[in-house]
């Protein structure tokens, strides 16, 4: 069974900071980019950071990059976004997904999607 559980969002006030983890199972991680995306209601879903296979490539959204940070660890299956500097703005839920293209871009073709997990950002 393919699981991507993402945790960690919750209200947090205007430039506060929360840390976002997937935790994934069920398939070779090792050979999948992971990505995170959010979707508020009533807009579309958009990319936020994606991380390479072994972790040695990231990208961002530009509306985020210099705020947030993606990282991996293989070992144990799980995925971060350190979120600093938070906006109402980023209001939204946020979701972890997987993608066959080891080398990972916000708009490849993503096969495995997690449940995601809600931020609210006042102000």
């Amino acid at each position: 069974e393919v699981q991507l559980q993402a945790s960690g969002g919750g209200l947090v006030q205007s430039g506060g900071s929360l840390r976002l983890s997937c935790a994934a199972s069920g398939f070779a991680f090792d050979d999948y980019a992971i990505g995170w995306f959010r979707q508020a209601p009533g807009k579309r879903r958009e990319g936020v950071a994606c991380i390479s296979s072994s972790g040695g490539s990231t990208f961002y959204g530009l509306f985020v990059k210099g705020r947030f940070t993606i990282s991996r660890d293989n070992a144990n299956n799980m995925v971060y976004l350190q979120m600093n500097s938070l906006r109402p703005e980023d209001t939204a839920t946020y979701y972890c997904a997987a993608s066959k293209d080891w080398a990972g871009s916000l708009t490849s073709d993503y096969n495995y999607w997690g449940h995601g997990t809600r931020v609210t950002v006042s102000s």
